[in-house]
């Protein structure tokens, strides 16, 4: 009997054995057995719930802590073929359905400086009590002496206590922007400028050839310059296109304007003021540069000083769909780039010895960036000199580029190449080059059809603003901000949408902001909180 027993559990200890594992060698889990389980490590318990669940008759281990989610980098769009003609900063072309507006990771963040924390001052230690002497006896008839009664401590005062300093409210937070009509009357206005005298004045540019003066919220009557008669207008994207006061006008009265002369081609050219500050001198103007126009768009028109006292100078790629001569990506022209002059003496430039490409063969001295398509306003941020660049481009995006204070120059913004960060030329083995500087804010044609560049606020009207690149679109009238967040990325937000046709935004004197509306408008942007 006791052989049979014995027999009868090797048999079942042999077909437990045997039913461990299955055909592929993957652990069977079936039912909890009443003996007691080996115990496992929460790692592996989590490793294996991922897949089988647990039973529900034993108590769950403690789970380890989730990771923390990394977001997924926002995928780069596929470009279908190029079919739409050049869209232009006037004309409203057959919107394609695009990404929604997206802001580029910054390829690192803003460096940050260690602050070592100050020690903190141990409390002030209560005062300490004088002490009180002890009682002297004094020889007296009396069989009993009696103690001299003991002074009084002196009171010491007690500290002042310093008033703790009243928080600086926070900003209220931005809830949009629009804009207020300051005057009308105004004939397809382009831009609107100071000239940094002290006067308040704004100088508002008139693509058929005229600076207009806005004081004090009228329109004076008279121009400030006119120079209609040599100015070339009919085609949209040409006329007077730009304007700069050099730094010093208050002391030397000069300015610069980029038009298109009658030929066709443009022209950087400085004037000065006469002896009325209301009048600039129309026969004091001097040629400073020509640059011959393959085609009537894509002129491009922006000048501005930098904090170097430099005058920058933008041209697009000599117009036409898709660049046909490769303007973008050649550094033996001025088109497709933006320009760096030293403009210290008057009536001439030379060129900065310090140009990223002064000395390269073949190359154009002059040259401070490349690889633009029709860059419609750029502007240095008065606080930090930081470079924003609005890039109009082709069939798919829009894009801001952008240069840090520290940059020597150089950048390589990479069109006709790249499109946003979509490769424009299909196949290219250049594309996504490691030698191209990314946008940092690309935006689709549901969003709108052609940027318009603006400024970093800097006025102190609107405190909710402070620190924002504000930019917009000529054809949806949209209003975008952008910035950067802690972690260095940019964050583009959609503001609101003006009623205008954003031809230009401004700056005043205070860093308060305006723009320029085609239909003849300047309005002054209001932050909504």
């Amino acid at each position: 009997m006791i052989r049979a027993r014995l027999a009868l559990a090797a048999i079942l200890l042999a077909l437990m054995a045997g039913a461990t594992c299955d055909a592929g060698g993957e652990p069977v889990v079936g039912p909890e057995s009443p003996t007691p389980a080996p115990v496992i490590a929460p790692v592996a318990a989590e490793t294996v719930a991922a897949v089988i669940p647990r039973p529900t008759a034993r108590p769950e281990p403690s789970p380890p802590p989730a990771p923390t989610a990394t977001p997924e980098p926002s995928p780069t769009p596929t470009r279908p073929p190029v079919t739409d003609p050049t869209p232009s900063p006037t004309a409203s072309p057959t919107p394609t359905p695009a990404p929604q507006a997206t802001a580029a990771t910054a390829p690192s963040p803003t460096a940050t400086t260690a602050v070592t924390p100050t020690p903190a001052t141990p409390p002030s230690a209560s005062p300490t009590p004088t002490p009180v002497p002890e009682p002297t006896p004094t020889p007296s008839p009396a069989p009993t002496p009696a103690p001299t009664a003991a002074p009084a401590p002196t009171p010491t005062p007690s500290p002042t206590p310093t008033p703790s300093p009243t928080p600086t409210p926070a900003p209220p937070p931005l809830r949009g922007l629009t804009a207020d009509v300051v005057v009308g009357g105004l004939v397809r206005p382009v831009y609107a400028g100071h000239a940094g005298d002290g006067s308040g004045r704004l100088f508002v540019i008139e693509k058929e050839g005229r600076i207009r003066i806005v004081a004090n919220g009228q329109l004076a009557p008279d121009p400030f310059l006119d120079i209609t008669g040599i100015v070339s207008s009919r085609a949209n994207e040409r006329g007077l296109l730009g304007s700069a006061f050099h730094p010093d006008y208050a002391a030397n009265g000069r300015f610069f304007v980029f038009y298109t002369q009658l030929g066709g081609a443009t022209v950087v050219a400085e004037y000065r003021v006469s002896a009325d500050p209301e009048r600039a001198d129309p026969e004091s103007g001097r040629v400073l540069l020509t640059q011959a126009q393959p085609f009537a768009n894509h002129n491009g028109g922006m000048l501005a000083f930098g904090p170097d006292g430099m005058l920058y100078v933008a041209l697009g790629d000599g117009g036409a769909a898709g660049d046909p001569q490769n303007h973008g990506q050649r550094l033996d022209t001025w088109l497709g780039t933006l320009l760096r002059l030293d403009v210290s003496e008057p009536g001439v430039y030379r060129v900065p010895s310090d140009n990223p490409f002064v000395g390269v063969a073949d190359a154009r001295g002059e040259i401070w960036a490349y690889g633009l398509r029709n860059p419609w306003r750029f502007s240095f941020d008065r606080a930090t000199g930081d470079l924003y660049i609005a890039d109009v481009g082709q069939n798919l995006y829009e894009e801001i580029d952008f240069a840090p204070a520290s940059s020597p120059g150089g950048e390589n913004y990479g069109w006709k190449l790249m499109e946003g960060f979509s490769c424009f030329v299909e196949g290219s083995p250049q594309c996504n080059s490691l030698r191209f500087t990314d946008p940092i804010a690309v935006y689709g044609r549901d969003a709108g059809c052609s940027v318009t560049g603006g400024y970093v606020y800097r006025g102190s009207a609107h405190p909710a603003l402070a620190g924002a690149y504000v930019f917009g679109d000529y054809c949806s009238g949209n209003v975008w901000t952008l910035r950067r967040d802690a972690a260095g990325a940019w964050q583009m937000a959609l503001q609101g949408e003006v009623d205008a046709r954003i031809t230009s935004f401004g700056e005043d004197e205070a860093g308060e902001l305006y723009i320029t509306d085609d239909a003849g408008r300047l309005l002054r942007l209001r932050a909504v909180t």
